[in-house]
């Protein structure tokens, strides 16, 4: 979706607003396993002293794989969007979108908010316990029964311990 932002450069009073599904072809992370809806965006484009902002937010719901435990979960990704529109590429500051003329691509802009902002670990709950390194059992079902791990510079005296 292109939006002309030729009006809200002229009349900086302007806000103009904007509701987007996402496309996920290049929203592909290795432990997102599908989109339950497609991400929708919303927000305003508009101009302050001379200098576009697109604000708003991405919602995404998604069907992931936790990376410690592997089991499959629902979660809900929210983004915020603050993005900067300028005229020309800047190399100081390489996190602002340059416009097309007086356009900008706004599925580039959001999907680039929405990829800077994943997760690089998902997590089916953050005391997530993963799974046992001997048997592969989930630990948040509870323990596995394996005994702990001795060290090896011990065994000698876990040893001498077993025969008393």
């Amino acid at each position: 979706m292109r939006l002309d932002l030729r009006e809200l450069i002229v009349n900086p009073a302007l806000r103009l607003p904007f509701h987007l599904e996402l496309e996920t072809d290049n929203l592909d992370f290795p432990s997102v396993c599908e989109y339950l809806n497609p991400p929708v965006a919303e927000g305003v484009v508009y101009n302050e002293a001379g200098i576009l902002h697109m604000q708003g937010i991405i919602t995404a719901d998604m069907l992931c794989i936790c990376d410690r435990c592997g089991q499959q979960f629902e979660s809900i990704k929210e983004t915020a969007v603050d993005a900067v529109l300028v005229e020309e590429e800047s190399e100081e500051n390489p996190e602002l979108f340059v416009l097309e003329g007086t356009e900008i691509d706004a599925q580039e802009v959001l999907s680039t908010c929405f990829i800077l902002d994943m997760e690089t670990k998902f997590l089916c709950r953050e005391d997530c316990k993963g799974l046992c390194a001997r048997c592969g059992k989930n630990l948040n079902l509870g323990p596995c029964g394996c005994g702990k791990d001795i060290d090896p510079r011990f065994a000698v005296l876990e040893q001498l311990l077993d025969k008393s």
